[in-house]
């Protein structure tokens, strides 16, 4: 039986910081830059030096005086208090060694000094393969020992089991118990995942558990009115129903991902509703707009996703509605509906936003490719593709807790994180979470041949060259890794190299299953391997043998993408830890980010320019490209500036974040 300040505990978050903005915006910008300044960087590699210094007397210990040791730090950052400072140093000197015994990997210098910056809150960069799932497993040390609860979040459910198993010993040899949670868990070994000192998991699960633990409590939802009636009512049980002990600690993996491109879609608790009325009304809604033409009844606007109907398109409406009953005599909810259902045929494409699986609508995650067959589109929409799908239309769903990722990571006491890309985001991770960002040098000089784009006037003629560029590399025996931005592109692809009778493997969100089997062995000779966005995030493409001589792996971009992050994701998959390696992007003035985000007056200029292939053309869609990539994160910075006061509008109602406690 917990005792009240324990059940307390349980529940115990951060109220989130009040973002800034104005006078006191600038003046924590130039705050943020005074925190990721050079000087601060120098004075770690001084700690790392100590650290390093202390090597020989470490590897000198026996296997129990190790343990000891570490035993002795464990008590110290149990009991807290100004001894920790002077204790880091040691204490990181000795779970290197422990891990080097236990898990036969030595970290580096640049692994110890990232350690280091995260455990001051700092999110580090460090490229592609240069051990950021040891380096979290340092810090994690230091925050298991302390007892509060430690979460470690990555990507995948594949990613929290093999990381958690991978470092166990490295754990259980410090004195720390390690668990995980994935997808498939029910909540009793859920709860056993959430009791270990650290627990490794997903974004989703994490606040999935979190909002569903805050319905447990219902009423008692502020954590010192709930402490104080479980003082004086002591039978009250309404701890039975958690699975979490609280929110401190929070180690983010490919932070990039899960704080910035997650954060545009709130994470939301609900249960289906029947509601046949809105069954027909989607489906009457996809037969009236079946006829309707584009740019003759309703006009497109790519970049902020609007349809809007033109008179002769609200003619037509009017004529064919004027015989249905009731809710289609209004011409206010009718325009609505209709405009969803065009939308849905608009801006929700099969292959690129959602797949169908067992005659359902999954919808695919448009920055790693993965499907998310438990999410479903809001107010109607997910129904709307249904219909214009012609599959059964599924219950729609009542809201009971909703919270954006960007809002929840604001909860936890302490937040530090890792990613291969984030110096694009810097500002905002300042911003937003209180994160200074610092690059890590690597632990060997990167030798990756970055070649200049290749610029085509249309998508046919830059698909021919990809499949010709392919076929000249895998030749040659080298592997190549191509990269789509949806799972139409990667198919198109497929069928092109079928026709050439090359081999490959595929990886997107219909193919996802074997996914690190087949990242694991994108390196070996003259392997062809074409993916989503995922791209094997997390697991390492070793080289095979005789590759590096031959210039190593080969990677393809098909088109930019929205962030300039996720094309330098990408090209980070090769030439990790020194080894050779090259990369290319193919583009086309016909490329949807030009068509969405660039201005018309442009698109037309460099489509001219590329068709009569004039002097110059490389470095004009070399602007291009950044133009529409900068339009493009201005209006997704926005978007999640939305999401972020809609979760404070509604976090009284509809979450447990109110009245957090400091």
């Amino acid at each position: 039986m917990q005792t009240p300040t324990q059940f307390y505990r349980r529940t115990q978050f951060k109220a989130p910081a009040v973002i800034h903005k104005g006078l006191d915006g600038l003046v924590n910008r130039w705050i943020g830059y005074y925190q990721r300044r050079d000087a601060i960087v120098k004075t770690w590699w001084g700690k790392v030096e100590q650290v390093e210094a202390l090597a020989s007397e470490c590897k000198d210990l026996g296997e129990r005086a190790l343990r000891e040791r570490l035993s002795g730090f464990l008590d110290t950052y149990r009991r807290g208090g100004r001894n920790l400072d002077n204790a880091l140093i040691p204490a990181l000197a000795a779970i290197r060694e422990a891990s080097d015994r236990h898990l036969g990997m030595r970290p580096f210098q640049v692994q110890i000094l990232s350690a280091i910056a995260l455990h001051n809150g700092y999110l580090t960069e460090m490229a592609t393969g240069e051990g950021k799932t040891l380096t979290a497993g340092l810090v994690a040390v230091l925050g298991g020992w302390t007892r509060h609860p430690c979460h470690i979040v990555t990507v995948n459910d594949y990613l929290v089991h093999r990381d958690a198993t991978w470092l166990q010993a490295l754990y259980e040899f410090c004195g720390i118990r390690v668990g995980y949670v994935t997808g498939p868990m029910k909540p009793e070994e859920r709860r056993q995942g959430y009791n270990a000192d650290i627990t490794y998991t997903t974004s989703k699960e994490l606040l999935a558990d979190f909002l569903r633990d805050g319905i447990s409590v219902g009423e008692m939802r502020e954590p010192s009115r709930r402490l104080v009636k479980q003082m004086l009512r002591p039978q009250l049980t309404a701890q039975e129903g958690l699975v979490m002990r609280g929110l401190h600690t929070v180690i983010v993996d490919e932070a990039d991902s899960v704080l910035i491109d997650e954060a545009v879609t709130p994470l939301i608790i609900s249960t289906q509703k029947e509601n046949q009325s809105l069954n027909e009304v989607v489906g009457i809604a996809h037969t009236i707009c079946d006829p309707l033409v584009p740019h003759v009844d309703y006009e497109v606007n790519a970049r902020y996703r609007e349809v809007e109907l033109t008179k002769e398109g609200r003619k037509k409406i009017e004529d064919r509605c004027s015989a249905l009953p009731g809710i289609w005599r209004g011409t206010s909810r009718r325009t609505e509906l209709i405009k969803q259902a065009l939308n849905a045929r608009e801006f929700f494409l099969k292959g690129k936003q959602y797949v169908i699986v067992d005659d359902k609508v999954v919808i695919v995650d448009e920055f790693t490719g993965r499907p998310m067959p438990q999410r479903t589109w809001r107010q109607g929409m997910h129904q709307a593709i249904e219909a214009k799908e012609l599959l059964p239309i599924s219950p729609p769903s009542e809201t009971i807790a909703r919270m954006s990722f960007q809002r929840f990571f604001r909860l936890f006491h302490k937040v530090c994180g890792m990613t291969g890309t984030a110096s694009e985001a810097t500002e905002e991770f300042w911003q937003i979470y209180g994160m200074p960002v610092v690059r890590i040098p690597t632990n060997k000089p990167c030798v990756r041949k970055q070649m200049p784009d290749r610029v085509f006037p249309d998508e046919d003629s830059k698909w021919v060259a990809i499949a010709d560029e392919i076929e000249r590399v895998h030749r040659a025996g080298r592997p190549v890794l191509v990269g789509t931005r949806s799972v139409a592109a990667s198919e198109k692809l497929a069928a092109l190299l079928e026709g050439r009778t090359l081999h490959f493997q595929l990886l997107n969100a219909l193919r996802h299953v074997e996914e690190a089997s087949i990242i694991s062995v994108a390196g070996e000779t003259a392997h062809i391997t074409i993916a989503t966005n995922m791209a094997g995030r997390g697991t390492d493409i070793k080289l095979g043998k005789g590759i590096a001589e031959r210039g190593g792996l080969h990677v393809i971009a098909t088109e930019r993408h929205e962030s300039g992050r996720v094309d330098r994701q990408l090209f980070g998959r090769s030439a990790r830890q020194g080894d050779p390696g090259s990369s290319q992007a193919f583009v086309s003035a016909a490329d949807e980010l030009l068509k969405r985000f660039l201005p018309a007056a442009l698109q037309s200029r460099l489509a001219a320019a590329v068709r009569q292939n004039l002097p110059g053309k490389e470095l004009l869609a070399r602007i291009a490209f950044r133009i529409a990539q900068s339009n493009a994160q201005r209006i997704a910075f926005k978007q999640r500036q939305a999401v972020q006061r809609a979760d404070t509008w509604l976090e009284e109602a509809l979450s447990f974040a109110g009245g957090g406690n400091n």
